[in-house]
């Protein structure tokens, strides 16, 4: 190990900064966000400094470096850009043994400064020994995708609570394990969340009861339209947190695989004439689970509150006590019109968007006609491909022109994407014509048409713009 890690207290401790451009600049906000005292010397400053400068966060001395100025610091950093002047504010730190940091040169530094991860309390530093900050960003990056900005209450909460955890479980194996139980389970899916009240109330109940079996949660997560990078960063970090997880046919086999290697996983997938679970087996499965104890996400396609039945499951859960949370997912719809270059609403075409669902649960496709054939407006049909004909005959019959443009998305945002480009009069006979599978959804509408021009998502060719047939874009 080349560097030793630590973190250092700076809180209204003196430190020093040299230089007056950006570089300088990005050092001075991390020295202030540690609550460091900073004194800047240079003859001018940038913009940025300037500004912290007027505003008494910094003291500035409008001179040129030496080395009286690094006496009584706790922490100097040089960042002039001119390596001469930034050796000579090396020289003068070590000799009066002041750790110094010099941008870019670690040699010449005592310390340097990692990439940062700012979950405060909870900070997280990653460092490659200064040879590959390229690196160390890339990893950075990564990291902060995984770890959601509600840690930082977690780790505060863990704090403020630590004392009294320490003093109703004496024996240092069990607080560990009642710890380790609190930060991977409901408790911290609520500090996470903001729910700070609950958070508490729910300790404090495990505190009074701690040798009993902790309760479990559900969790409702939308898992997007198909295209796993499209999938939330707090699904993501529910998934790798659950004991369970259901999911449907609807939910990509790629992000299945991202759960937890030792969760059980539960298929409980539905297509329109085959069901593995009906929809109130599900609802009492998850509260089954959730009573033994269970973190159990409910992985579903697009998003649970549209047309993903989550007002049912939830109203489970109220029903029972059990404690639940909704993540939304990026539904197919938006998905869907975004991948196939078709804006859902437009300016000059557009002014309002409808979601409607092809069949209810009797089968019929009784919809409100003649709202959704009103003018400047796009309606967007779920689950309607196998009644396709019907659709086009109403919207028609109600008022909608044969000529409407109309198209069909199939596997919306993934390597399968295609999108048929018709019109209300024409679809049918196109439909029959091309075999479509589910899961696919209907844009009514003139907004429609923009897919020839907007069509940007071309999977047969790595992601150039395209769509299928008619176009030079692909739409068939």
């Amino acid at each position: 190990m080349d560097y030793f890690p630590i973190f250092l207290k700076l809180r209204d401790r003196p430190c020093l900064l040299v230089g007056g451009g950006e570089t300088a600049l990005r050092k001075a906000r991390l020295l202030l966000d540690a609550g460091a005292v900073l004194t800047v010397v240079a003859p001018d400053l940038g913009p940025g400094l300037a500004e912290l400068a007027a505003r008494g966060q910094l003291r500035h001395l409008a001179e040129t470096f030496a080395s009286r100025h690094v006496e009584h610091m706790r922490l100097v950093v040089a960042a002039s850009g001119q390596p001469a002047l930034d050796r000579l504010v090396a020289e003068a730190a070590e000799a009066a043994d002041i750790w110094v940091n010099v941008v870019d040169d670690p040699q010449t530094s005592s310390y340097i400064t990692p990439s940062i991860i700012d979950r405060s309390p909870l900070v997280i530093a990653l460092s490659t020994g200064g040879g590959a900050p390229v690196l160390a960003r890339m990893l950075r990056e990564r990291l902060e995708s995984l770890i959601p900005a509600g840690w930082g209450r977690v780790a505060d909460f863990a704090r403020l609570m630590r004392q009294r955890v320490s003093a109703r479980i004496a024996n240092s194996d069990a607080r560990r394990a009642f710890w380790e139980s609190v930060l991977a389970g409901p408790i911290a899916e609520d500090l996470v969340a903001g729910n700070l009240e609950r958070a508490e109330a729910q300790l404090t109940e495990r505190l009074a009861n701690a040798d009993d079996v902790p309760r479990g949660a559900v969790y409702l997560v939308g898992a997007g339209p198909g295209n796993p990078d499209l999938l939330t960063f707090r699904a993501l970090h529910l998934m790798q947190q659950a004991d369970v997880v259901l999911y449907d046919n609807l939910v990509a086999d790629v992000m299945v695989n991202w759960v937890r290697r030792d969760a059980e996983r539960i298929y409980v997938g539905k297509t329109r004439a085959n069901h593995t679970l009906s929809q109130e087996e599900i609802n009492l499965l998850m509260v089954r689970l959730a009573r033994d104890g269970k973190r159990v996400v409910r992985l579903k396609g697009g998003d649970p509150f549209i047309f993903g039945r989550g007002g049912e499951e939830i109203a489970t859960l109220a029903q029972h006590g059990i404690p639940f949370e909704v993540v939304p997912g990026v539904t197919a719809a938006s998905g869907a019109a975004a991948y196939a270059g078709i804006p859902l609403t437009h300016r000059d075409y557009a002014q309002s968007v409808t979601f409607v669902t092809g069949h209810r649960q009797d089968g019929s496709i009784d919809l409100d006609w003649p709202m959704l054939c009103r003018p400047r407006q796009t309606v967007v049909v779920y689950m309607g491909v196998a009644t396709a004909p019907a659709l086009c005959e109403a919207f028609i019959r109600h008022g909608r022109a044969a000529d409407c443009p109309v198209a069909v998305v199939e596997r919306a945002t993934t390597v399968d994407q295609r999108v048929l480009v018709s019109t209300l009069a024409d679809l049918p006979d196109k439909l029959a014509a091309v075999q479509i599978r589910s899961p696919s959804l209907i844009i009514v509408g003139e907004v429609v048409q923009l897919a020839a021009q907007l069509g940007w998502f071309d999977p047969r060719a790595g992601g150039d713009p395209a769509t299928i047939g008619g176009s030079s874009r692909g739409t068939f």
